[in-house]
């Protein structure tokens, strides 16, 4: 048997079988998805792929979690998130599933611009923010609007203003510049501060 599959009988044995198992919600999971989510980011951090392995099980956990519930309420299951995937990761890809169908010799610049284009196809957004979490890292969310900003062709200018928030852009903007993530370097200079 697949793990995989393994894995989907085990979520549901527990969620018939463990009663906290059984109590939980999407709407009550949803710390310990974004918990796990930030230590698979610190074991990327930390280099050691026995750690990142037992942090990518932990969120993939959650997924099945997730999927695990919906089953419960008829709404989809595991199988069904993995063909949507499937399926999405075909139509993004159209380079790798249907070659004949876009330029030859795309490099990565290019294969990310089609990806975004085809995105944009699909969810018809109507903002440059649109579908951009507000709850996202305050830096995270910043690079996300610079990246929107310049695939619309609107200009970035350095921010300005002498406010915290002002300044705060302003390095994310000097960050992202220099091919650098903001939140990644300030993850990494806390640590050298912190350090023993």
């Amino acid at each position: 048997m697949s793990a995989l599959v393994e894995l989907a009988e085990v979520m549901a044995l527990l969620r018939r079988d463990c009663a906290w198992k059984a109590d939980q919600t999407h709407l009550s999971l949803a710390r310990y998805l974004l918990e796990e989510t930030y230590e698979v980011v610190e074991a990327i951090e930390s280099g050691s792929p026995d750690h990142l392995r037992e942090e990518l099980g932990d969120l993939l956990l959650q997924v099945y979690f997730h999927a695990a519930i919906a089953a419960e309420d008829g709404e989809y299951d595991i199988e069904d998130v993995a063909a949507d995937l499937i399926a999405k990761l075909r139509r993004r890809n159209p380079h790798v599933f249907a070659p004949e169908t876009v330029a030859a010799g795309l490099d990565a610049v290019g294969i990310n611009e089609q990806w975004e284009r085809i995105k944009a196809t699909e969810k018809r957004r109507t903002g440059v923010m649109a579908g951009v979490p507000e709850e996202l890292p305050a830096l995270v969310r910043a690079v996300k609007a610079l990246e929107r900003l310049e695939r619309t062709g609107r200009p970035v200018e350095d921010a300005s203003g002498s406010s915290v928030g002002d300044r705060l852009l302003a390095l994310a903007i000097e960050a992202h510049r220099d091919g650098l993530d903001p939140e990644q370097e300030l993850r990494a200079a806390v640590r050298r501060l912190t350090s023993d």
